[in-house]
């Protein structure tokens, strides 16, 4: 018998559909009063994770993630925070993420794996030289980007990996270089042992109580969450969720609707959410939405990132972002930018009731990237987009 098919223990409680919302909400830092004093270093640590992608519309992922939560943090504002001192590290966590310095300890298992592995994505010629040569250089002179060290690639194509790029990304891999910053989106490497505080350089703890962490981690960054909703978090796999889940802390609820066994964060349980709703525009890489099955499950709302879709096939557009208002996700907008101009190429709303919540986070996304006019290209709804342009108009008075 298998882990997953054995019996559970009988639910603590039972959650109502928007229980289970507020909670991912506020596990999220999306309800509530946003801790000021704690800042973006703050948020970082409450979700564990923030993922990192290259695109960047109004801003790249990263930003529009404690923005989001916090309001107008400065750009300038948001890198330091994540990026200076040694409060921060980019590893494979939901995708290529920055974390919490404390989570070091926690990924010994990832990189332990790897290192039994052998390689990921590309076999060195000669391994123990090439790893050798990076580490001195970083030694001698790091922090340094892979450019740098001497070139990322062949003159092929982008994943036509130099010698060194494909040492040092081993070397990223397996704990013994630390990416420390992005510069110009190109990383900054710099040996483990300067990067990381003595007292959580270490790689002692087993693979079953870096993942029960994990898993503890991830259910109090949900609030709530089913044994796929933990899995995907940091990108677990099932049956390593099972193996700790008993003992990470989390309790057995039941929730109306989900069909499945899912497990709460007692803190989160003991406190009922309460507070104010953010309205905001939300990137396609928040970890409040990552997750496209959690998220039509908890919002009834389908999204889908088509960036990567041929132009044609759009629906909502490359970078549609969710709006959200009053605890529900009620619309979408796929934004870009003309000079001081924040463009809503593509808008769909869910009603009249949306349109004010719409105009409201596009006047304060257009702020927060100095933009000083809001223009709507297209609605799904024509009714709406009059309104929408009125209420963008009035609100601009």
């Amino acid at each position: 018998m298998t882990a997953e098919t054995q019996p559970l223990p009988p639910p603590v409680t039972a959650l109502s559909r928007d229980d289970a919302r507020r909670l991912a909400l506020r596990a999220q830092g999306l309800l509530g009063a946003p801790d000021r004093r704690a800042g973006v270093r703050g948020v970082l640590r409450q979700l564990g994770a923030v993922q990192l992608d290259t695109i960047s519309v109004l801003a790249r992922s990263h930003e529009l993630v404690p923005y989001a939560r916090l309001g107008a943090v400065g750009r300038p504002a948001v890198e330091a925070a994540y990026w200076t001192g040694t409060h921060s590290f980019e590893y494979w966590s939901h995708a290529a993420c920055i974390l919490p310095v404390e989570e070091w300890p926690h990924f010994a298992f990832r990189r332990r794996a790897r290192r039994a592995k052998g390689h990921r994505w590309h076999i060195m010629e000669d391994s123990e030289r090439s790893c050798a040569a990076v580490l001195d250089r970083l030694t001698a002179d790091g922090p340094l980007t892979t450019s740098e060290l001497g070139g990322g690639r062949n003159g092929g194509e982008w994943w036509d990996w130099s010698e060194t790029k494909i040492a040092v990304e081993w070397l990223l891999d397996t704990g013994e270089v630390v990416c420390t910053e992005r510069r110009a989106w190109k990383r900054v490497y710099d040996l483990a042992e300067r990067a990381v505080p003595d007292g959580l350089l270490h790689d002692d703890l087993d693979d079953a109580e870096c993942l029960r962490r994990l898993v503890a981690q991830a259910g109090a960054a949900m609030g709530v969450a089913t044994r796929a909703d933990l899995a995907d978090y940091h990108r677990l796999k099932g049956e390593q969720v099972d193996a700790v889940v008993a003992d990470s802390g989390l309790v057995p609820v039941e929730v109306e609707g989900w069909g499945k066994p899912a497990w709460a964060d007692p803190a989160a349980l003991a406190a009922p959410p309460r507070g104010r709703h953010r309205t905001t525009l939300l990137s396609p890489f928040d970890s409040l939405i990552w997750d496209r099955p959690r998220t039509e499950r908890i919002f009834g709302f389908t999204h889908r990132l088509e960036a990567y879709v041929p132009r044609p096939r759009r629906i909502h557009g490359y970078f549609a972002m969710p709006l959200l208002a009053g605890g529900q996700l009620v619309g979408r907008v796929d934004p870009a930018r003309e000079g001081t101009t924040l463009v809503a190429r593509q808008v769909s709303v869910q009603g009249t009731k949306a349109v004010a919540p719409m105009a409201q986070a596009l006047r304060e996304a257009a702020s927060w990237v100095g933009c000083d006019a809001v223009r709507v290209d297209r609605c799904d709804d024509p009714k709406l987009a009059a309104a929408l342009r009125a209420e963008l108009t009035h609100t601009s008075d």
